[in-house]
């Protein structure tokens, strides 16, 4: 179903939560991740290659860099009690590595955590009133990197424009800056969700503290077993369609639920067991077909970097409360995460 595009295909009702916008800014809300067909490849063809693995292998030093920055700021809150791991440790990191990777200057980061609280409250009037200044930043840190050229993304898309032959718009890059920063926010809900599974689970987290080397594995069980996304974008049936046996209207809307691909038995021997060691078929944790996530490589660079940081550095590690979770029928996220070191 997620890579068969002319049999389910993504519709208007798919991104319903956009806000309302003035019609100057209504063309940069448009996302890959609504667009089909050539116009999509075309799009994805142009960006693909600053997101390869190499690319964020090649990240991995910086990521490192902010990681211990955020493991010391951690360190100083629990040293008199609890701290809460999601907010100094997963909600920061995914902002910092992205703004770095884009470019954003250390003095605008502030501002643009404050437009990612926003966008991430979902659609009305706290989304729309951001609106106006994500689109602006995003104007801004273009046109810095068309001055003055630097190692990371923003400059290979002001390169991918000025390519000859099929090039960016100046809509579609600036549209491209501010959903990578405030779109590469995975790792949060992951690295939380994986923290508090591997507490819940002493013998995988006592394995992985024996093996940093196991990281990489582990990142991918913990990506099956508690991944955030749960559910896919809707699609709608483009026509009479057959789906395991059971027959489909014309224009009606299905639903893939990632949790429960992730837990199939026919997949995945004893589904149902946390193994940080499971070497085994890919999960769809990230998606499928078309629209894989584009920035998988640098979740599970981060992700593998936090964990493994954070056991190394935090050999008492335990929960130190009742674990809250976030009200959202679509990810599987954390409210807040109290931990003792």
């Amino acid at each position: 179903m997620l890579s068969d595009p002319q049999r389910f295909a993504l519709g208007s009702g798919t991104f319903a939560f956009k806000p309302q916008v003035s019609e100057e800014l209504a063309p940069y809300l448009r996302s890959m991740q609504e667009m089909e067909g050539p116009e999509h490849t075309r799009l994805r063809r142009l960006v693909a290659p600053a997101f390869t693995p190499r690319r964020a292998a090649e990240f991995r030093p910086r990521i490192e860099a902010i990681v211990e920055n955020l493991l010391d700021d951690l360190t100083t809150h629990a040293a008199d009690g609890p701290a809460d791991l999601l907010a100094h440790i997963a909600r920061p990191l995914p902002m910092a590595v992205i703004c770095e990777l884009v470019g954003i200057p250390e003095p605008d980061r502030p501002r643009w955590q404050e437009y990612g609280a926003a966008v991430a409250s979902g659609a009305g009037a706290v989304f729309a009133d951001a609106m106006p200044g994500v689109i602006e930043g995003a104007r801004a840190a273009v046109a810095a990197h068309r001055a003055d050229p630097r190692d990371d993304i923003v400059t290979d898309l002001v390169r991918a424009q000025a390519d000859d032959g099929d090039r960016l718009s100046d809509v579609e890059l600036v549209a491209l800056v501010w959903q990578l920063v405030l779109g590469g926010q995975t790792p949060t809900n992951l690295l939380a969700n994986s923290v508090e599974t591997l507490l819940a689970h002493p013998d995988q987290l006592a394995a992985l503290r024996a093996d940093p080397g196991l990281a990489p594995r582990a990142v991918e069980e913990l990506m099956r077993w508690c991944g955030p996304q749960l559910l896919a974008f809707p699609r709608f049936t483009t026509g009479e369609v057959e789906l395991s046996g059971v027959r489909i209207g014309a224009g009606e809307p299905v639903v893939a639920i990632v949790a429960a691909a992730n837990r199939d038995p026919r997949v995945f021997p004893d589904a149902d067991t946390l193994d940080v060691t499971r070497d085994s078929p890919a999960h769809l944790g990230f998606a499928h077909g078309p629209h894989f996530c584009l920035g998988a490589a640098f979740a599970r660079v981060q992700t593998q970097v936090a964990l493994t940081a954070l056991l190394r550095r935090a050999p008492g590690l335990a929960l130190a409360g009742d674990v809250q979770r976030a009200p959202d029928g679509g990810t599987w996220r954390l409210a807040a995460l109290p931990v003792t070191l």
